[in-house]
C-alpha cells in the first residue's frame, strides 16, 4: 500500500506502458468499442489510473481520478467531429524514465508520458496521429473549396433565371441539389475510418 501511495506522490504512476494486442480483451476501454459498425483497437496506452485506446473511429479516454479510486470517466472523441492537431514527441534524456507524445483532440490537449523502452511503439502511434491530423486538414481545406465552389455555382444558376420558373422555386431547386450533393460527397471530406492510415503505421 505504501509503494503505490508513494508512486503516486512521486508522479510514478503516471508513466504509461504500451499493452499488447492480445491484452487489449483486459482492458476497460475493451468494453466500450463500437464493434457493431467495426470499430477496432490499434493501439493501447496504460497508466495506473487512464487507458487511451486508438481506434479506426476515435481515441477513448478511460479517465481514473488517480491509482487509488476505482471511479472511472469514459471520453470518447470521435476523428469525424474531433480533428487531431498539434502532434508532438519528446523522447526521453539520458536519466528519464519516460517519453511523451502530445496532441490535441478538437480543443482538449492531451499529454501521455510512456516509459522509454516503448519508444519504438511511440514512434509509430506518433506517425498514424500526425497523418490523421494532416488528412483530417487536407479534407477540411477541399470542403471549404467545394463549399464555395457550389456557392458559387448556384448562385450563378440562380441569375440565369426562367420565365417559367418562380425565384422561389428556382431557390428550392438549387439548395435541393446543393444538399443532395454535399451529402453524397460528404465521405470524400469529412473521414470517420482510419484504418487504412493505422494499418500503414502501427506495427505491434
Amino acid at each position: 500500500m505504501f509503494k503505490k501511495i508513494a508512486a503516486d506522490a512521486l508522479g510514478l504512476s503516471d508513466i504509461g506502458v504500451v499493452v499488447p494486442r492480445e491484452d487489449f480483451d483486459k482492458t476497460d476501454a475493451d468494453d466500450f468499442i463500437l464493434q457493431e459498425i467495426d470499430e477496432k483497437i490499434y493501439f493501447l496506452i496504460k497508466t495506473k489510473a487512464d487507458e487511451y485506446c486508438f481506434t479506426n473511429r476515435a481515441l477513448i479516454h478511460v479517465d481514473g481520478a488517480n491509482a487509488m479510486s476505482k471511479k472511472r470517466m469514459l471520453r470518447r472523441y470521435d476523428y469525424s467531429m474531433h480533428t487531431i492537431g498539434d502532434v508532438f514527441l519528446e523522447t526521453a534524456g539520458t536519466i528519464d524514465l519516460d517519453v511523451e507524445i502530445k496532441f490535441t483532440v478538437g480543443n482538449i490537449p492531451l499529454s501521455i508520458d510512456i516509459h522509454k523502452r516503448f519508444i519504438d511503439d511511440i514512434k509509430d502511434l506518433y506517425k498514424a496521429m500526425h497523418a490523421i491530423s494532416y488528412e483530417q486538414k487536407q479534407n477540411a481545406y477541399k470542403l471549404e473549396v467545394a463549399e464555395k465552389s457550389l456557392s458559387i455555382a448556384s448562385a450563378s444558376l440562380g441569375r440565369i433565371g426562367n420565365d417559367n420558373i418562380t425565384p422561389a422555386a428556382s431557390f428550392k431547386e438549387i439548395t435541393s441539389f446543393s444538399n443532395k450533393w454535399m451529402l453524397d460527397h460528404k465521405d470524400n471530406y469529412v473521414k470517420e475510418d482510419f484504418s487504412h492510415i493505422f494499418d500503414l503505421y502501427i506495427n505491434n
